[in-house]
């Protein structure tokens, strides 16, 4: 085993174990504090329960090989597109939080269809550029770009932005990355973006929107009071932290606080060097990451290390970016750390795709 999938190891399992501390540390004391009839572990086994289920899973994609996940990555995504159109039909799809993106089983969330298809675009997209002539055409990339769009559509209108953007960064990353003249997509997407903001600026609820954004404090009753109370328990810490458990906002000051804010609550206990600490590990898991793209033995293990590894890093930048006060508020799980078991699951699984490409790496002296 190479030294990048020993120290990837090593960071997602540091990561892993202290998100099961915060989980059960936050949800116990809100049970608590609230006097609810659930049990206070309820939370622990379900997060160790999705885990184990998202361990099974990895191990089999680890043993089927990335090579295939590339090969099948058409058929695969039109099952997750399948998936994706049952979220909004009764009796499949529940609603939670005024948004259709789980599936149901009995009535309760078995799963998000959407976190599979951050993995599978990716794969179709790699599947798609292998065998085409270089340099790209026109033609052949608004192709692909109207097929993969057609789950990206159906994930915004569950709705859920916050994957939509991540996948839009994907998509980006992957043009620079198999190098897509910038004609084709950077200045479509500049003007895209300039129409957009120029509408958006005389769209009154957006001018709300980033009040809150700039001054949480104008709207603590609503949409402002997460980013409010984050801030309060991120800056409490201060450089130290109040101590493990100790911890004032997770009583039922910062909802979400187990999966989207947990950032909030472990700086409020652990402190600045804490955080420092934490955003050290995501290092060390980005740099792992790429130094086992880098190594691939073939353009396929290059770019699909590369898309993954760029997946992980970017979601725990922008949760600690929406944590810390520097982003928008935007429902999104911090990868590896924090409650949530779709993700969780497909975080795993993305795992064992990048050590599977480690393994059949050479080895650079």
């Amino acid at each position: 085993m190479s030294r990048a999938a020993v120290w990837l190891i090593v960071s997602v399992a540091l990561l892993f174990s202290v998100g099961l501390l915060m989980v059960f540390n936050t949800t116990a004391a809100e049970i608590i504090d609230r006097s609810l009839s659930t049990n206070t572990h309820a939370a622990l086994y379900k997060q160790i329960a999705y885990s184990f289920v998202g361990l099974c899973s990895g191990i089999f994609a680890y043993k089927w090989g990335y090579e295939n996940l590339i090969r099948w990555s058409y058929p695969l995504l039109i099952a997750g597109t399948a998936l994706l159109i049952l979220v909004f039909l009764p009796g499949f799809g529940l609603t939670i939080n005024g948004a259709r993106r789980w599936l149901g089983l009995f009535g309760f969330p078995v799963g998000q269809p959407s976190e599979c298809i951050k993995i599978l675009i990716p794969a179709a997209y790699i599947h798609w550029y292998l065998k085409q002539a270089k340099p790209i055409g026109l033609v052949p990339f608004l192709k692909i770009l109207a097929w993969l769009a057609i789950p990206m559509a159906l994930i915004l209108f569950e709705p859920d932005n916050g994957t939509t953007f991540i996948i839009m960064l994907l998509f980006m990353a992957l043009f620079f990355l198999t190098r897509i003249r910038l004609l084709y997509w950077a200045l479509p997407l500049l003007g895209l973006s300039l129409l957009g903001a120029l509408a958006a600026y005389h769209m009154p609820h957006v001018h709300d929107r980033i009040n809150v954004y700039l001054h949480p404090e104008l709207d603590l009753r609503g949409k402002g009071h997460q980013p409010h109370q984050a801030k309060i328990a991120a800056g409490s810490g201060q450089l130290l932290g109040r101590g493990i458990g100790e911890s004032l906002q997770k009583l039922n000051y910062l909802p979400e606080a187990r999966s989207d804010y947990i950032a909030a609550i472990y700086a409020e206990e652990l402190g600045f060097v804490g955080v420092l600490a934490l955003i050290a590990l995501y290092m060390t898991l980005a740099y792992s990451g790429f130094l086992i793209a880098i190594r691939a033995q073939c353009q396929e293990g290059f770019l699909l290390a590369a898309i993954l590894t760029f997946l992980i890093a970017i979601q725990a930048f922008l949760n600690l970016g929406i944590v810390s006060g520097l982003l928008p508020s935007k429902g999104m799980t911090l990868p590896f750390f924090s409650q949530g078991g779709s993700s969780l699951m497909v975080n795993i699984i993305v795992l064992f795709v990048l050590l599977d490409i480690s393994r059949k790496t050479k080895e650079i002296a």
